[in-house]
């Protein structure tokens, strides 16, 4: 598969090489995301100097042996080191590397550094110490690069870590836009591709399982529902690289895969105690497949927050796969694949679409499409009302509204009218407002909707602290495009 996307992030690595001082980047993301592909992509397409080395899950002495092997034969090609050599510690090890810096440029990669420190946590502050003294005199670019999040966090990044304040620059590889599929993806529409990014997300690694000459739910079938396959192990890889016995954040995942969205909720479905609860919630937000959300429109501190599972896959795991591991055992995929079918436009409508459109909202007043810049994108909810996309620009007291639907059907007018009616309970009660609104819909927008739209926009409406301004309606075909003009290159 062609390598596509990752402009900024390849466009950062030829900045940081051309530097005529040494650089070192700090680059972390969950597994399968695409950071090896990117370094070796690089190496590849830029054909600088470079050494790329690996750790592995072993002990910290045979990752010496074999990082000192790596860089003294890239320094004798002609004689490489025998299988036994290594260097006596990582401080001479990481000394060895000026040697290769001598005559010219060169970069060191060194992938999975969280295996390092998972043996031997002392490995950051002797990179830190020989990083001070010898190699960032040296005409180096280094890239350290970690799968678990929260170690790289503590050790490389956070104000206490021995490595804090050395990095250049840092990325946190994120998955591809939903606006890539297009091209990784020809064969499929539209709706097909918003389908399977609800599913795999945008991780290349998963991508690259799917055959495109089969649908959607043949790919399901053959990809997900066999007992066999690598992908129902993946969720316990994942969780594995954060904690070693994964039974309780499981019972917690699977609660808010089910709708359960605070700490009492997520408890009463997985019969764990509350305060459980909130240190599984804890390390579960730490690792990144969890997010507290609170509205866009109130404090960050409130104690409306919800819980939800930012991960796609994880997401879609533990709501249709998790709890049906028997019936898959036993080859009985027809009730399964049912099952999901059954609530799948749904599922897809109450997630991903609505971001998607959320992404397409910050995306389209960056690009001046929109009436409004805003500077903050979510959702929100009271007690009495919940609005799908919500943009904010708190300086110029600013609000965008969005209602999202999934529905194949054209959206009528009763959709606009009862986020109009919304308005009041979303509004910040502080200030005088003004509110646009977007409406989403996958199968576009009735007549009667349309003439709604002009209404509202010819007429503004108005109330104590706020008026109106617009209305734009918006397909899947038109957010397709966008997305593929904003972020597919």
């Amino acid at each position: 598969m062609a390598f596509l996307g990752r402009h900024d992030d390849l466009t950062l690595l030829d900045q940081l090489w051309n530097k005529k001082e040494a650089a070192f980047l700090i680059l972390y993301g969950r597994r399968r995301v695409g950071k090896t592909s990117l370094l070796t992509h690089w190496l590849k397409t830029s054909k600088n100097n470079g050494l790329y080395w690996v750790a592995e899950p072993s002990s910290i002495h045979d990752q010496l042996r074999s990082f000192s092997q790596a860089i003294y034969n890239a320094a004798n090609p002609e004689s490489p080191a025998p299988p036994e050599f290594s260097f006596a510690n990582w401080a001479q090890a990481l000394q060895q590397v000026a040697i290769l810096c001598k005559e010219q440029r060169v970069a060191l990669f060194i992938d999975e550094f969280t295996y390092l420190l998972a043996a031997d946590p002392s490995v950051a502050g002797t990179l830190q110490n020989v990083w001070d003294h010898y190699l960032k005199q040296d005409n180096l670019l280094l890239v350290i690069c970690g799968s678990h999040l929260g170690m790289m966090q503590r050790h490389t990044l956070s104000y206490q870590a021995p490595l804090y304040g050395r990095a250049t620059a840092q990325i946190r590889l994120q998955p591809l836009p939903f606006g890539i599929t297009k091209k990784y993806f020809p064969t499929y529409q539209a709706h097909e591709r918003a389908a399977i990014y609800s599913i795999w997300g945008g991780i290349p690694a998963y991508w690259e399982r799917i055959d495109q000459s089969q649908s959607v739910s043949d790919n399901i079938r053959t990809q997900l529902l066999n007992s066999n396959n690598l992908m129902q192990s993946e969720p316990r890889l994942l969780l594995q690289d954060f904690v070693s016995e994964p039974h309780n954040y499981v019972g917690v995942l699977r609660a808010i895969a089910n709708n359960a969205r605070t700490q009492k909720e997520i408890s009463n479905f997985s019969g764990l105690q509350q305060g459980h609860t909130s240190k599984y919630l804890g390390v579960l937000q730490e690792s990144g497949f969890v997010e507290r959300r609170v509205p866009v429109t109130v404090q960050e501190r409130s104690r409306q927050g919800r819980y939800h599972i930012t991960d796609p896959y994880l997401r879609f795991y533990y709501r249709f796969l998790s709890a049906r591991q028997a019936q898959l055992a036993m080859g009985v995929q027809t009730q399964v694949l049912a099952e999901i079918q059954s609530h799948f436009l749904e599922f897809i409508g109450t997630h991903t679409w609505e971001e998607i459109c959320r992404e397409w909202t910050l995306r389209a007043s960056v690009a001046g499409d929109l009436s409004m810049m805003i500077d903050h994108v979510g959702s929100a909810w009271t007690k009495h009302a919940q609005v799908d996309v919500v943009g904010i620009n708190r300086a110029e007291k600013q609000l965008i509204l969005g209602e999202c639907k999934w529905s194949p059907k054209a959206s009528g007018r009763k959709v606009l009218s009862d986020l109009v009616a919304k308005t009041n309970e979303i509004v910040p009660k502080q200030g005088e407002w003004t509110v646009s609104y977007l409406g989403f819909a996958r199968g576009g927008w009735t007549e009667p909707a349309k003439d709604f739209a002009d209404e509202v926009t010819q007429n503004p409406k108005t109330a104590a602290n706020w008026k109106s301004s617009s209305v734009q309606l918006i397909d899947l075909d038109r957010v397709d495009i966008d997305m593929q003009k904003w972020t597919g290159s």
